[in-house]
This record gives C-alpha cells, structure tokens and sequence, in this order.
C-alpha cells in the first residue's frame, strides 16, 4: 500500500524517537503536508524534516493530537496481519499474569493499538473503539479477534463520548456471535455479574483489580464502607474475605441492584447493604447518624477530567477525604483512589495527609497501588498511568 507523506517540523521527531507514539498538530510541517489534505482515519507515512521515513501512522487532522503512530516498520500498515500480531502479543501478558479469562486484553495505546480496549470476559468480548483509523478497520479487529481468541460473542460498545473528538457516531452492535444479556466475570474469587451493553464503560473496571486484592488482607471482621460502589467491586470483595458489615453507597439505583444480585450470587447477602444517593450527602448523613466504620473505600469517578478542573477537582478530592475520615473508627483504614490522570501521585497523598492533618488525626501510608498488569504503562506516555490508590491508617496521636 503506498501511504500519503506527513512531514513534521525540524527536530520534531525527538519524541518519537524516545518513544511516544503521539504527533500533535503543531509539529507538522503544513507547507509540505496540510492536514486540510487528510481525511481522519488516513494511514500516513510520517518523515522526519530530512526525509527519513519514522513509521506509519493514523491521522485525526482536526485533533490537537492529530496522528498516532501505529508502526516504526514504513511498510507495516494497520491491517488483520497487524492486529493479529498485536492481540497475540497483548493475550501472551495477560495469560502470564493471570489464570483465568477475565481482564482487559487490549488497552490502547500502550497495547500498540492505539483508539482500541477490549476487555474479556471468558468467552465474551467488548470492544470499544475510540478513533476514526480504528473504526476503518474494525471489521479486520473483530476477524482478528475471533481468529486469536475464538468467542462466543463480540459486542461492540461505541457509544462513550470519546468518539465525538473523533467525528464517529455512538452505536452498539453485536458484531460475532451472540452476546447473552447478563455477563459474568471473577475477580479475587468473588463472582460478579451484569447487564452486557449496560452500565459504565465496558461494563467493568479491572483497573483496580490489585488494590481490591490488597484489600482483602485487611477487612476480615471488620465493617466496611464503599462509596461510589458501582457493582461492588470492593466492597463485594471485602464480604468474600470476611468483613463483618459492607454498606456500598452509589446515585444509580440500577448500580445498587446489581450489588445486591451480586451479593447474592457470593452468598454474602445478610451482610451486605446499600444506600443510594448522591456520595457527599450519604457521608454527612452517616457523619450525623454518628456511624463508624473500620474501612472507608472511596473510588470516584475522575473529578479531575481536563487541566481547568485541577483547582476544583483537588478541593472535591479533599473534601470527601475529610468527610471519610470523620466516618472512620479510631484506628481505622482509608483506601482513597483517584482514576483522574492529571491528579499526581503525590498530590493524592498530600491530599489525605492534610484531610487528617485538619481533623487532627495522624496518617501513615501503609501502601499505595496503581493498575493492574492488564493495563500495562507506557513508559513514554505518561497518559496511561492514571490509576492510583493510597492506603492509610487514620488514627488519634
């Protein structure tokens, strides 16, 4: 295939070189290569100022980022050869890193498939796809998938709102096989379900697999609290491993239903409860009812989703960190998480250090978690790792 030339600047080739995958408008040379030229979706050549080939390329040429690269090899388009190359690479790390099916198997960029996530779910697929160059192929994606992973079902689930950055429009379609209504996945030994095509996402969130491990070792007999619970991943987890009481909060009622099914479903029912509203009113609630807790969960969505929210997300991310640790015990543990990819490691400690600090309470970080291995970082984009969770005894000096 003979591929259309992007041409970038002098001395804008550095990134790629050290590996990132990203070429942002203003690092093209529109004299030689205008973007108006490229329709989004376009495999292009990229070359260097000298005319050194850099690797092919998908472009977007109304994005700030307006292409990404896909292959160092000139001659490597994207293609079933190439998605198949990359699935199996990408399925080799996950059968390494765990026993069963159940994690996500595609994770963009830092899979080399930028614009696409899959996650597994035995033998169902959701596939989600995010540019206009994947969409061109997603006829070969699910081929490829089928050929490498041999489903019973692949849903595609386009309707987030990524796609509009991208000109794409938002549908779901079975695209192989038959998808049953409800899913099943396990995670730490504890059963979950839900409705395929429904709910957040892909209808999962593996990213927090490690950290709700983590939690197991330290809820035996103790009573739990899990604010923005969705299906209760951690406080579900919490139940299997021996807590005494979990209470999961979440403002969607159909959340709610699904942890009481998946309660069910681990036969933890009699000690597990749900309260929906919205998180900060359920936690002043609590606060005045004079309840404690021994664990607080607190995963958020992320308050943080553009660098103008910073200011505003840090003081939502300390405001319900005081208001956790006011529902904690006189020894008890925070697990404070944040999905938010500009709010730093660091900043998130510093968070619940002050929010201790001004109840005056002492803190020690006992540990701090980030994703699991099914979302491995690319370590020349900092973008992909955006997970992080502290651990931290909250106590009286």
């Amino acid at each position: 295939m003979s591929l259309p030339v992007l041409s970038l600047k002098k001395n804008t080739d550095r990134r790629l070189k050290r590996g990132h995958l990203w070429i942002y408008s203003n690092e093209v040379d529109i004299a030689k290569t205008p973007l108006k030229t490229f329709t989004a979706g376009d495999q292009v050549l990229i070359q260097a100022d000298n005319g050194k080939a850099l690797g092919v390329a998908v472009v977007n040429p109304a994005g700030l980022i307006c292409a990404r690269l896909i292959s160092r090899d000139p001659s490597q388009t994207l293609g079933k050869s190439l998605l198949k190359h990359r699935i199996n690479q990408a399925l080799a790390l996950r059968e390494c890193c765990f026993e069963q099916p159940y994690y996500r198997l595609i994770y963009g960029d830092s899979d080399g498939l930028p614009g696409l996530v899959v996650d597994r779910f035995g033998d169902v697929l959701v596939v989600q796809i995010a540019s206009a160059g994947m969409e061109r192929v997603r006829d070969e994606v699910v081929s490829a998938l089928v050929d490498v992973l041999a489903p019973t079902g692949v849903l595609l689930d386009n309707g987030h709102g990524a796609r509009a950055m991208e000109g794409l429009p938002a549908y779901q379609e079975v695209a192989y096989g038959e998808v049953p209504g409800t899913v099943e996945l396990v995670e730490n030994n504890t059963r979950f379900q839900f409705e395929a095509g429904q709910g957040q996402k892909t209808g999962w969130f593996y990213d927090h697999r490690d950290n709700r491990a983590r939690l197991q070792d330290w809820c035996k007999g103790r009573r739990v609290l899990d604010v923005f619970s969705y299906l209760g991943g951690w406080g579900l987890a919490a139940a299997n491993a021996g807590a005494s009481e979990v209470v999961c909060v979440d403002a969607s009622a159909a959340a709610l239903d699904g942890v009481e099914r998946n309660a069910e479903l681990n036969g933890v029912a009699e000690r597990v409860s749900t309260i929906q509203g919205k998180a900060l009113d359920v936690l002043k609630t609590l606060i005045a009812q004079g309840e404690t807790f021994d664990v607080v969960v607190l995963d958020p969505p992320a308050f943080i989703k553009r660098r103008k929210d910073q200011k505003s997300g840090e003081a939502a991310y300390r405001h319900i960190n005081e208001l956790a640790i006011r529902l904690l015990g006189r020894d008890g543990l925070l697990v404070s998480a944040s999905c938010s990819m500009h709010l730093e490691r660091e900043t998130l400690v510093d968070i619940v250090r002050g929010a201790g600090r001004h109840l005056d309470r002492q803190v020690q970080i006992l540990a701090q978690g980030g994703q699991g291995a099914d979302h491995p970082v690319h370590p020349a984009i900092p973008e992909t790792d955006y997970l992080k969770a502290v651990f931290a005894r909250v106590f009286l000096a």
